[in-house]
């Protein structure tokens, strides 16, 4: 008896250790990842509003140089694309992506067609499509002449402010709702919120990295690719603007960060994820094609598909040794389909 007692007691002990570090791990994520990109995102979005008041044209290289510090904050943390992200839709009101049907040139023509005055108030602007919403309506104005063109000049620069404001104030109500709220309920788990227990928490963190690894490899770079012979270069993300390239390395570069703030201080785990993403930068870097339109060409393919190939390694270490040693599986994801 007194042993099955010792047994037990040292089962709880243990229990409560790897609670204590996950508590631990979740706070670490908050405080050095999560929360530093969301004020990032904020600041860097109000930049942007401010930069389309000053100035709205086109090709004006203070608002182009805004719309990329924006965009390069939200692509470091659009992997988190969950609890404050899905609330009143702001994710996909920031970045309306991939838009496999043309939505968003399809919806900014009709805006500036018939002039409509939905853009004089932001609760007005608020209740169009996202697909004329966010980032990357806001190239198509910036970057594509066929958009940056027709209507009148006043329009569009009315449609370029109502856009960069809308930004900044979902920007801003995410921010918010992870400072004020939802972080909270990460570090606290427990019966009545949407997490019970800290390693809960844990997998979710450890399902975005998984699945931001997947939409660098299968959207960001598996889209233009295409397939063996059909390339489709003109599918790459932000291509308008020169970014597709910057955007995976952008991402990749946050979640190495993320992935670091998993593994803890298991020197081991942390040490084999960082030379994985090392490798995959390292690929970035040599590729040198801004918008992948080398994947037209066998050559540029194969580089691609060398630089696809090593972010799947980096998806292959996460689940095979990141997740046993947490204790947690990436689980369902948006991209398994239905």
């Amino acid at each position: 008896m007194r042993y099955l007692i010792s047994v037990l007691v040292a089962a709880v002990l243990s229990l409560i250790a790897l609670s204590a570090q996950a508590g631990e791990r979740t706070g670490a994520i908050l405080d050095r990842h999560v929360l530093p990109g969301m004020r990032m995102l904020a600041e860097t979005s109000t930049a942007l509003g401010r930069a389309a008041r000053a100035d709205c044209a086109a090709d004006s290289a203070a608002l182009r140089r805004a719309f990329g510090a924006a965009l390069d904050a939200w692509i470091a943390v659009s992997h988190l694309r969950f609890g404050p992200a899905e609330t009143e839709a702001r994710g996909f009101a920031l970045a309306f992506w991939p838009d496999t049907r043309g939505m968003t040139p399809k919806t900014l023509r009709s805006l500036i067609a018939a002039e409509d005055p939905v853009v004089q108030t932001p609760e007005g602007f608020a209740t169009v499509s996202v697909a004329g919403r966010g980032f990357y309506a806001l190239e198509l104005l910036l970057y594509d002449p066929e958009i940056a063109a027709p209507g009148s000049e006043a329009y569009r620069c009315a449609l370029t402010r109502a856009i960069a404001a809308d930004v900044a104030a979902t920007a801003a109500d995410l921010a918010a709702d992870w400072q004020e709220h939802y972080a909270a309920l990460m570090r606290n788990p427990g019966a009545g919120g949407p997490y019970q227990t800290d390693e809960e928490v844990l997998q979710e963190f450890f399902k975005v990295l998984t699945t931001g690894l997947e939409i660098n490899a299968d959207l960001r770079l598996g889209r233009p690719m295409g397939q063996i012979g059909k390339p489709r270069p003109l599918r790459a993300e932000a291509r308008r603007s020169g970014r597709s390239l910057r955007h995976v390395v952008v991402s990749l570069v946050s979640l190495r960060q993320l992935a670091g703030l998993l593994a803890g201080d298991d020197t081991d785990l942390s040490g084999r994820m960082d030379h994985a993403f090392a490798t995959a930068l390292d690929r970035a870097d040599r590729l040198d094609d801004p918008v992948f339109a080398g994947v037209a060409t066998p050559q540029g393919r194969l580089r691609a598909e060398v630089l696809q190939q090593a972010i799947g390694a980096i998806r292959t270490e996460a689940n095979e040794y990141m997740g046993p040693a947490l204790g947690v599986a990436a689980g369902f994801n948006s991209l398994d389909g239905d």
